[in-house]
């Protein structure tokens, strides 16, 4: 029988089982089905709509899982399969089959894939009828795929960006370090020894030396260098060290470091490598598994800027010649200039020592934010170039909580508190500054409502008091009696005008300050211990330093900024210029006169205003507790630095001693 009259059969028995169906199937309506499907991705679904052809070639698990599995991997969104239905039901071809053209478009993590196809459909004859059946083919997935091809994804990580202060000096910067490793294949006849130097030297347990040595690469060609530690290039007593041990090669390698190291620690922050937790908010925003994120501090707050956006492609696997299926480039990360001044950085973290406490300065004026200090405090260059033995668990132990920032927490203010009770009764109380009041002895309660409590006085004073002499000898009676004049509202709303107990969004993350648990009105002697900075006031250091720009800029405070390239700071209009002028006048004398709290240590370079305070804290029941010391002072002729410390379990004066000292030191 000839090829052509075989031809003409098939399609004559063709023709008669289409004739003799009742309920014609419809191509059209066939792929409709199997594209909404595709579009929901429900895979199962579409594979039941296959043809037994292709069910024959792919099991439905393998078919699932692929489709799964690559649209996972590419993080496929806004997928969109569409086709164009013709006017009228196409006719098969002499096969039983129908070919339709269709469109697909998705976003991925390496950008959008979009490509024109046709999809054959054959029609199959069933048990109980008959129906259309998709002929799968790799290349609905992407164009490029065929039988047999797996998708590679591939990312370009991109350079972090630098963080430096306002003078270029970096804070945290991809410098060069010296990597310490060996090449096993050169120490195997003296590996017990050489490990054991190698741990004494560098400080790493042999447990981890030996683990990083066992690694199946190292194994399979211990040729290959293995890396043990970095170490910063000014550690030369230790590379040196390590020169001398057999089989060590030392190599230059980029990693990220912090020049500043312990001093600036709190305010950098560090980067270290993305773990489980972190996959779902960093993945979503493209990165790759395997990257390295600003934990804390500024490589925190700035991520988005320095990270940069992470380079992908998609690509047919092991195709040559090389076959892309999308790409994306990659962008470095911007480069962060911030208002810090590394030298004010550095020398207030010196001068705090090894004290636990923290120090903030700004330029009252322009609002810029000089220095961020907290101690005790951690290298955070370990941790990316490694922590020495047991040095982190030491660090965790610590009961000062190195790692925990302490300038963005709050703490009772204490007397440094009492200028803003001073302005809040001057600009909406009927306090005359010049006025004299009688206060005679060291204690003073209101009355009989009090019971047993007085507020005290911390050291005998003449009993005639001005606004001047009682901020000059830090007078807690004076102060207890000025909030009750104002009142539980006035005092409160007032507190209020300094942003205390209000939201404030800093650019460092900060707790917020408080004013107390409970309304004001609900005690009198709360609302007196509050006058004069005990009670429940909680008040960040920051934020504090905040208050005083007021009165070094004629009654307007600043919100202080963090970045170089920001905007004006927003200014708060708090009081007048008069009422800023005589609280300023004050403060001066403070440090000026002879009587003054903060008059000694005496520093004739300087001239400065401020505020010394003592922040007593006890437990329930108890009669004394720990003090705080703390002291907030400015410049009062070139108006451009202002500090405030607080050391824990210390005194005011010896906390005066060591601004005043920066200051001096920052004199031009």
């Amino acid at each position: 029988m000839s090829v052509k009259l075989k031809s003409l059969i098939a399609m004559g028995l063709f023709l008669l089982l289409l004739a003799g169906c009742s309920d014609q199937p419809s191509a059209v309506d066939a792929f409709d089905t199997y594209v909404k499907d595709w579009n929901k991705q429900e895979f199962s679904s579409m594979y039941d709509q296959l043809s037994p052809a292709a069910k024959k070639e792919l099991s439905k698990e393998d078919f699932v899982e692929r489709y799964k599995s690559i649209y996972g991997d590419v993080e496929v969104k806004e997928l969109k399969v569409s086709f164009q239905k013709p006017e009228e039901e196409p006719e098969p071809n002499e096969e039983g089959e129908v070919t339709f053209p269709f469109s697909v478009s998705m976003e991925t993590l390496a950008g959008e894939v979009a490509f024109d196809h046709e999809a054959t459909l054959v029609l199959t004859e069933g048990e109980d009828s008959d129906s259309f059946g998709v002929n799968w083919d790799p290349s609905f997935i992407f164009k490029e795929l065929e039988e047999g091809d797996e998708v590679a994804i591939r990312s370009a990580v991109p350079v972090r960006g630098e963080i430096t202060d306002r003078n270029g000096e970096g804070l945290a910067v991809n410098g060069t370090v010296k990597q310490i490793g060996v090449v096993p294949q050169t120490i195997e006849s003296e590996q017990d020894k050489i490990v054991n130097e190698l741990s004494e030297t560098l400080k790493i347990s042999v447990e981890d030396i030996e683990k990083e040595l066992n690694q199946g690469w190292v194994q399979s060609d211990p040729t290959q260098f293995v890396p043990l530690k970095s170490v910063m290039e000014n550690e030369e007593e230790l590379i040196t060290d390590a020169q001398e041990i057999t089989g060590v090669q030392i190599n230059d390698t980029t990693e990220r470091i912090y020049p500043f190291g312990e001093s600036a620690a709190h305010l950098t922050g560090y980067i270290r490598q993305m773990q489980k937790e972190d996959l779902e908010e960093y993945g979503g925003k493209g990165y790759s598994s395997y990257e390295s994120i600003g934990k804390a501090g500024l490589e925190q707050v700035y991520e988005d800027e320095l990270h940069g956006v992470t380079g992908w492609s998609i690509e047919v696997k092991g195709a040559d010649p090389k076959k892309v299926i999308a790409s994306k480039e990659r962008v470095d990360g911007e480069n962060v200039q911030v208002t810090i001044d590394g030298t004010v950085q550095q020398k207030l973290f010196e001068e705090i020592g090894k004290d636990s406490g923290t120090a903030v300065a700004l330029h009252p004026t322009t609002g810029e934010t000089l220095a961020l200090t907290s101690s005790p405090s951690y290298n955070p260059n370990d941790f990316t170039l490694g922590f020495d033995e047991g040095e982190y668990a030491k660090l965790a132990d610590n009961k000062d909580l190195p790692f925990s920032a302490k300038f963005n927490k709050t703490y009772s203010p204490g007397s440094t508190i009492k200028p803003l009770t001073a302005s809040i009764a001057l600009r909406d109380g009927d306090l005359d500054p010049n006025a004299v009041e009688e206060i005679d002895g060291l204690k003073w309660g209101a009355d009989s409502s009090w019971g047993g409590y007085k507020v005290t006085r911390v050291k005998p004073a003449d009993p005639e008091v001005d606004l001047e002499e009682a901020l000059m000898h830090s007078d807690n009676i004076y102060f207890a009696r000025k909030a009750l004049d104002l009142g539980a509202e006035k005092f409160q709303k007032g507190l209020e005008s300094f942003l205390i107990g209000q939201k404030v969004d800093f650019p460092f993350p900060t707790e917020n300050s408080s004013v107390s648990t409970k309304a004001l009105s609900e005690s009198d002697i709360l609302l007196a211990d509050s006058g004069y900075g005990q009670g429940q006031l909680q008040i960040s250091p920051y934020h504090l330093a905040m208050t005083y720009t007021t009165f070094a800029n004629e009654g307007q405070m600043i919100k202080p900024i963090l970045k170089k390239d920001e905007d004006s700071p927003e200014i708060v209009e708090v009081v007048s210029p008069e009422v800023a002028s005589v609280v300023n006048d004050a403060l001066s004398k403070v440090v000026s006169s002879p009587e003054g709290t903060a008059h000694e240590p005496v520093v004739e370079s300087i001239s400065i205003a401020g505020k010394t305070g003592t922040a007593e804290l006890k437990g329930a029941g108890e009669e004394t507790g720990q003090e705080n010391g703390l002291f907030v002072a400015y410049n009062t002729d070139r108006k451009d630095l202002l500090i405030a410390m607080m050391v824990e379990d210390a005194s005011s004066h010896d906390i005066t001693g060591k601004v005043k000292k920066v200051f001096a030191e920052m004199q031009p």
